[in-house]
């Protein structure tokens, strides 16, 4: 009777309150009966005894056993009578969690991060450090005046939508209509909903190799199926990405042109025409993420967005969160009318509200007098950051790294082959918090490091540190 079937897969002490939960239901044990003490179950099951031990403990808090002093483990008698009852096996549904299954390298960079801990240098957060983020005058607003202009269109507040608009035909010269711009919360509620609105479970969707979208689980949540396209130093292969549209029917092209996340890279501009030709040659929608615009340190004719290229082809993410911080949570997409309004309708089915506070606060932004000065500012700042780090890394020899043309993110390329996910930890232990490559890709031989995050003081503590782990790796490899 005390036979366990192991299952793949499923935990052992799993299987032990499954097996044991069997026999109750079906009556092979009574209310009030003993169970064979622990150490004659484990030898029956052929485990550990502590292994049957954590099986009875969860059978206990579950109410199906009790343990009685002198009497032993026996089947909860106040249970007769739903014991048939069929039992979810919620774990089972946890399982399979992909929000859940988080890398154990960034499971220990969010520890270190949550330490109070000064000898950490944080190169891996994905945003400005505080010091850096401009700040803006804001006016006295009574709590009637958000009320009042909560009553929003479902596109999102108008004036905020209006400011874009016009902030976008000052930078690149061309126009977004208010009408087709939707307001989000950040830009990963625009790709939500692009997800959910326009693919379904199965399709393809073809991306930049190395590309952060790698690391998003909510592709794999929506059962959306991602190829990797591998770059050149013009931005993604169009050769490699004719072949993957062909071979696996791409149902959208997934690219971030401008200082790319992870690789910093820049889309040429001869590269940007060419991949809207090619896009329309097989009628594939472009999703064009433009998060960092504002952060440019070329000039806006040096970048166009694929938006103006092809406004009809291309759905456009911007967001504000890459400069005015990440708790701001504003981003937008611009998208045909109708396709905007389907997405405001889903997101209103999934009662996903935007809140009217960010909003009011990103128009104040981007309304105040000196917005570009300040802009402007921090675009030179950020910049004098980034060539300092880029000075320093370009003097290892085993390191090979390019300048980027804006953002805040550089990728060192480790020249020695590929490193092993054990020896990243080298980083972790030397306190220098990096994004390795594999975050982003199959790649195992890079390093994302965000650049505006090293001030001055630091930089010299960077340095010794880089030079501790690089000294480390050259003796392994």
């Amino acid at each position: 009777m005390w036979t366990l079937k192991k299952e793949p897969g499923v935990p052992v002490y799993v299987s032990i309150v499954e097996l044991i939960l069997s026999y109750i239901k079906n009556g092979d044990i009574l209310p009030g009966q003993r169970l064979p003490a622990e150490r004659k179950l484990a030898e029956s099951f052929k485990v550990n005894r502590s292994t049957v031990v954590h099986a009875l403990d969860e059978l206990v808090d579950l109410g199906w056993i009790v343990r009685k002093q002198g009497s032993g483990t026996i089947v909860n008698e106040g249970k007769w009578g739903i014991s048939t009852t069929p039992r979810t096996d919620w774990r089972r549904y946890l399982d399979q969690n992909v929000f859940a299954q988080v890398d154990p390298f960034l499971n220990q960079i969010n520890a270190l991060l949550k330490k109070p801990n000064e000898d950490i240098l944080d190169l891996y957060t994905g945003e400005l450090p505080l010091d850096l983020i401009p700040s803006f005058a804001f006016p006295p607003l009574t709590w009637k005046h958000f009320l009042k202009e909560e009553q929003q269109e479902d596109l999102g507040y108008l004036p905020l939508r209006e400011a874009i608009s016009l902030e976008m035909e000052r930078e690149y010269g061309f126009t977004l209509s208010p009408e087709s711009l939707l307001i989000t919360s950040g830009a990963q509620q625009a790709l939500f909903l692009i997800l959910q609105v326009l693919l379904k479970s199965g399709d393809s969707v073809a991306i930049e190799d190395p590309s952060f979208l790698y690391a998003l689980p909510i592709f794999q949540a929506a059962g959306i199926r991602l190829y990797g396209v591998e770059m050149d130093d013009e931005g993604i292969n169009l050769d490699s990405l004719e072949k993957t549209i062909r071979q696996h029917r791409v149902k959208m092209i997934m690219v971030n042109p401008s200082f790319q996340n992870p690789t910093g890279k820049t889309m040429s501009v001869k590269r940007r025409h060419e991949l809207v030709r090619l896009c329309q040659n097989y009628q594939v929608p472009i999703l064009e993420d433009d998060v960092f615009a504002r952060l440019n340190f070329v000039p806006s004719d040096q970048i166009p967005p694929l938006k103006k290229i092809d406004p009809e082809n291309v759905l456009y993410i911007g967001s504000l969160s890459k400069i005015l911080g990440s708790t701001t949570k504003i981003g937008w997409l611009s998208a045909p009318s109708s396709i905007n309004q389907q997405l405001a309708e889903a997101r209103k089915m999934m009662d996903f509200t935007l809140s009217i506070f960010p909003q009011l606060l990103a128009n104040l932004a981007l309304s105040d007098d000196d917005f570009s000065e300040k802009i402007n500012s921090l675009k030179k700042t950020v910049e004098a950051r980034g060539k300092a780090v880029y000075d320093m890394i370009n003097k290892l020899p085993e390191w090979q790294v390019e300048m980027p043309k804006g953002g805040f993110y550089i990728w060192a390329h480790w020249k020695a082959g590929n490193l092993r996910q054990k020896d990243f930890y080298t980083f972790l232990q030397e306190g220098l918090l990096i994004a390795p490559s594999f975050f982003f890709s199959e790649d195992r031989q890079s390093i994302r490091i965000n650049f505006s995050r090293v001030d001055e003081q630091d930089l010299p503590l960077v340095e010794m540190r880089l030079k501790q782990i690089t000294k480390k790796l050259r003796s392994i490899h």
